[in-house]
């Protein structure tokens, strides 16, 4: 079975539902996202994690690519893969925080096909904050730090 067609039941547990999230961003998806198969390409579902992070960071005020002080760098990442997802269709991305440490936090993305409530896939990544200039991990910045709580609300304990 190709990771894009694993079964909603999966070993991993059952796709989640777009109620857990507390962000979404559509996203269209493009021809050349597709592969061989007719599908998604699984690296694909990465660039659309990245960009549901960085639109919502960039859009707070929280995330100055090109000269803030403070940048994340990906330490972890994965995903699982419950139904496909193709061309031309509009994916929906849900964000939520998972954990959200002093330097670092984990956020949590599923991939909504359409007006489906379950998700496609689910995937995570982990954000250290560093300094820009010595890569060193910081404290997270107050403003930024409100922004990530704002999608843990329900979520942390």
């Amino acid at each position: 079975m190709k990771n894009n067609e694993a079964s909603p039941q999966s070993p991993a547990g059952p796709a989640l539902g777009r109620a857990a999230f507390r962000h979404f961003l559509p996203i269209t998806t493009r021809w050349m996202d597709n592969d061989l198969y007719g599908h998604v390409n699984n690296v694909v579902y990465y660039a659309y994690f990245d960009t549901v992070v960085n639109r919502y960071l960039i859009e707070r005020g929280v995330l100055d690519i090109h000269g803030g002080p403070v940048i994340g760098l990906v330490v972890e990442s994965g995903c699982r893969y419950f139904a496909p997802l193709a061309f031309p269709q509009t994916v929906v991305a849900g964000l939520r925080v998972a954990r959200l440490g002093n330097s670092s936090v984990r956020y949590e993305i599923a991939l909504f096909a359409d007006h489906s409530d379950q998700a496609a896939a689910h995937g995570h990544f982990v954000h250290v904050y560093v300094d820009r200039e010595t890569r060193r991990p910081v404290s997270l910045p107050a403003p930024l730090r409100e922004a990530l709580e704002e999608l843990a609300e329900g979520v942390l304990e």
